[in-house]
């Protein structure tokens, strides 16, 4: 099960050495590429119309996997925002990084790849959301959202201080990035992270898209009503549509009289920060669905059906924005004759449930948030189109990156570099399994600890803790909703020996201790 990582010559001529990496011509007579590596937050796979199409089109993304590559079995390592993080800067599992939580600190003194890029000459920046504390390293220009940022009017920590910015969130954070463009040193390659807010909670759109898919019926997952026999964790979780999504603070009901436990969180604070021009063209657009909804007194499955058809609604409305502002910087990229050099990488965090077991959020090994999307716009140099089908982790983003600029990969990286996959070499030694962990319990949502190894086909998860302390398998060809708990099923008794024996190669791969857990 242990797989090595082989440092790959970067394209033939393209391979540059540290020193040369800042050059603006090299004695080959090519540039080193161009990186954008664009992150949102809680994109869920199946909102992007290149990997299902059920629920709404993503033109200007589309676009992107059209021109480059969309890796089908794409994945993270800890389904959770800082963590996330953590590991796409470092290259390492959440216990290696330092980061298992977001209650954890980041030690921002760590060897991270844009530190490494920086040293090889590279101009880096980083906008938008950190997620991470402290002042970001490895970065020549800045500039953050303070912890989960907000969609109006949002602050932004920089150099100088904290500033308010007007307007609308995914807007902001864009044109921070063509500024940023704009005005680099033009004899540099360049790495630009561009770090959304959206789609985070409590999804709240950009005001031209407030009307977007209004009246639209969405079609409920088929497992939405689960009822979680055979998996006591799911049971015990606290983020179901029916009793954890807020009236209030996650579906605007504001002035509805709706009991609920956030909603002065909401009007006080992401409404509140509104300006009251701002407030207004919200307001005549959110009043008559208040007041229908008063009206209706909806109460039982009828409700829960309702708060479904709003949260579908206004996520989409923020995917909608997202795809809209990608648009943007592929415009900008394209006027400024950029596109032939530079890499653009779209991906999330982590994946994200659109109702799927009847909820919002994200946390658990099981598919909706362990899958992510990823795709690759590629330069011309770069002739690989279409599908990646191996299985990738964002462990695998920093040595990619690093691959890409001729920087040598420190062997502490615990990914590998996507580089051959992009270059259609043969990869008869690429991993065939996964390592999840997840470390966040007791927090938000209540979803226990646990970690596990997803193989093609199978998937071993193993809960732990004082209150839970369970296995579950499920075999993702048969059940790929993972609604089947096989564990202890006398049929697959020797696939769980297999399956424990190479989890136990993967944490030995990766220098998992007793302590990390």
């Amino acid at each position: 099960m242990k797989r090595t990582i082989q440092l790959i010559p970067v394209l033939g001529s393209l391979s540059v050495t540290a020193v040369q990496a800042g050059s603006d011509v090299k004695e080959s007579g090519e540039k080193p590429l161009n990186i954008i590596y664009i992150m949102t937050d809680d994109h869920a796979q199946q909102t992007i119309s290149c990997y299902d199409k059920r629920y709404n089109r993503t033109p200007n993304l589309d676009r992107l996997a059209s021109e480059g590559v969309r890796f089908t079995n794409s994945f993270v390592c800890n389904s959770i925002s800082g963590p996330s993080r953590a590991v796409l800067m470092t290259g390492k599992h959440s216990h290696k990084n330092g980061m298992k939580d977001n209650s954890c600190s980041f030690d921002n003194d760590q060897q991270t790849f844009p530190k490494l890029l920086q040293k090889a000459g590279y101009q880096t920046a980083m906008i938008g959301k950190w997620h991470l504390n402290g002042t970001p390293q490895g970065f020549d220009y800045w500039e953050i959202l303070p912890g989960q940022g907000e969609y109006y009017n949002p602050d932004f920590i920089t150099k100088d201080g904290t500033k308010r910015n007007p307007g609308y969130v995914t807007n902001v954070i864009t044109d921070k990035g063509i500024h940023f463009l704009e005005n680099r040193d033009k004899n540099k390659p360049f790495c630009l992270l561009l770090h959304h807010k959206a789609v985070h909670r409590i999804w709240m759109s950009d005001l031209k898209d407030l009307d977007a898919y209004e009246g639209k019926k969405f079609k409920m997952p088929k497992n939405f009503w689960d009822e979680y026999n055979g998996r006591e964790a799911a049971g015990k979780q606290e983020m179901s549509i029916d009793k954890n999504m807020d009236l209030v603070y996650d579906l605007k009901m504001k002035g509805s009289g709706a009991k609920t436990w956030y909603g002065e969180s909401f009007v006080k604070g992401a409404y509140g920060r509104m300006d009251e021009e701002q407030k207004r063209i919200w307001d005549a657009h959110y009043d008559p669905i208040i007041k229908k909804f008063v009206e209706d007194k909806l109460e039982g499955k009828q409700l829960v059906e309702w708060k479904y058809q709003r949260y579908m609604t206004d996520y989409l409305k923020c995917v909608k924005s997202l795809d809209d502002n990608i648009g943007r910087v592929y415009d900008y990229l394209k006027k400024n004759d950029l596109l032939s050099n530079t890499l653009i990488v779209y991906t999330s965090d982590q994946g994200f449930y659109m109702g799927e077991h009847g909820w919002f959020d994200k946390r658990f090994m099981y598919e909706e948030s362990m899958r992510t999307p990823l795709i690759m716009r590629l330069p011309e140099r770069m002739k690989k189109r279409g599908t990646v089908k191996e299985m990738v982790q964002n462990i695998d983003y920093a040595p990619t990156f690093l691959d890409l600029a001729g920087v040598e990969i420190p062997s502490d990286i615990q990914g590998m570099s996507l580089l051959p996959l992009l270059e259609n070499k043969k990869t008869d030694h690429w991993r065939n399994a996964l390592y999840y962990h997840y470390y966040e319990y007791p927090g938000e949502h209540a979803v226990r600890r646990h970690y596990g190894i997803r193989t093609e086909r199978y998937k071993l998860i193993r809960f732990y803790g004082a209150d839970v302390n369970t296995w579950e398998l499920y075999d993702l060809k048969k059940d790929p909703m993972e609604m089947n708990n096989l564990y202890g099923n006398e049929q697959y008794k020797d696939r769980v020996v297999t399956l424990k024996a190479e989890l136990e190669a993967l944490q030995k791969q990766y220098d998992i201790k007793e302590s990390d857990y």
